[in-house]
């Protein structure tokens, strides 16, 4: 089985720490999302993944080679696609192309799941959803009275389904995918100004696919500040409950009291301060005379005499504020005067 990761997207909702680090490697409680994505799927699969294949933008030779070292640390091979201009789902998926035969998962790199991950090979794939509120925001699904899905809509502007498709797909051949979506693309058949995978899999639908939907326990976004602050919370409760080792062991902790459930990284210094709970702090940065919760603060950053709740400060900054909600970039300064 191969996975392929679409994550080309500029991330804007997420700045300014998209400025520096792509939004697939903004870390959830020490890990960067695409690394827990793919884990999750590795995890809950019941065979080898033989390969993933991320779709990215121009991120840089680091970027490549963290993806890599994703990819074989779940003993997989790595291949690495470039989407030059964003041109919907479809499009960043025929990026990828050369991967697509055999089984394929597609799993879009702004998300993170809770699920029991099963894979009825009987049928010709699956699509992950979930009930939400407001389905016009989402790609939907309807089902049959058999519980086949009957119709995917994208953004239906009048209801006729709450089941939100999550972005993660399970396709049994992926080469009769491939196929619809050359047809899509040569053929300029788009949905408004994109290509969409719901397209291609309404197609496949058409002509006999039959698709089954996959139910998650918990799904989580990661497209803004909130949204990122919320799922770490999750993200550390659910890793808590695992008993994850989530404060290094060479964390310096003076006079400071850390509430539970916080990731703590390596060579982290807290002095006089009480941190947590839910508060992710990266490697090598120190905390002194301060109160840090439901926050996240990136590697090699120092926060001093500040009051922090509901912010995120970046890699290489200093924070020295009674401001309670900050979110700052990489780099940057940020002093009460």
């Amino acid at each position: 089985m191969k996975i392929i990761i679409p994550m080309a997207g500029r991330g804007s909702r997420l700045r300014p720490h998209t400025l520096t680090v792509p939004k697939p490697l903004v870390p959830i409680a020490g890990k960067p999302i695409v690394q827990r994505l793919c884990e999750d799927i590795a995890r809950l699969y019941d065979g080898r993944v033989e390969e993933i294949a991320f779709v990215i933008g121009d991120f840089g030779k680091e970027v490549e080679a963290h993806l890599k070292e994703v990819a074989e640390g779940l003993g997989a091979k790595v291949s690495i696609y470039y989407q030059d201009s964003p041109e919907g789902t479809a499009h960043a998926i025929w990026m990828a192309r050369d991967s697509m035969d055999g089984e394929i998962i597609i799993a879009f790199a702004d998300t993170l799941f809770r699920a029991n991950f099963t894979i009825d090979r009987s049928k010709d794939g699956a699509i992950w959803v979930k009930s939400v509120e407001n389905p016009t925001s989402f790609g939907v699904v309807t089902l049959d009275k058999e519980g086949i899905i009957q119709e995917l809509v994208e953004k239906p502007q009048e209801f006729i389904s709450d089941l939100a498709i999550i972005g993660i797909y399970y396709i049994k051949d992926g080469a009769a995918l491939r196929e619809e979506i050359k047809h899509l693309i040569e053929n300029d058949l788009r949905d408004g100004r994109e290509y969409q995978l719901t397209s291609a899999l309404e197609s496949m639908k058409v002509k006999g696919a039959r698709f089954v939907p996959g139910k998650v326990d918990d799904w989580m976004d990661c497209g803004n500040k909130t949204h990122v602050l919320d799922t770490t919370a999750k993200i550390l409760q659910y890793d808590a409950s695992d008993q994850v080792q989530l404060v290094a062991r060479d964390v310096v902790s003076v006079n400071s009291v850390i509430i539970p459930p916080c990731f703590i990284g390596s060579k982290v210094r807290l002095e006089n301060s009480v941190v947590g709970p839910f508060v992710s702090i990266g490697s090598n940065t120190s905390v002194s005379h301060s109160v840090i919760q439901s926050s996240i603060v990136g590697e090699n950053s120092e926060v001093v005499h500040s009051n922090l709740r509901n912010s995120m400060v970046g890699n290489e900054a200093l924070v020295e504020s009674q401001v309670r909600n900050l979110d700052v970039g990489d780099f940057c300064r940020v002093k009460s005067e």
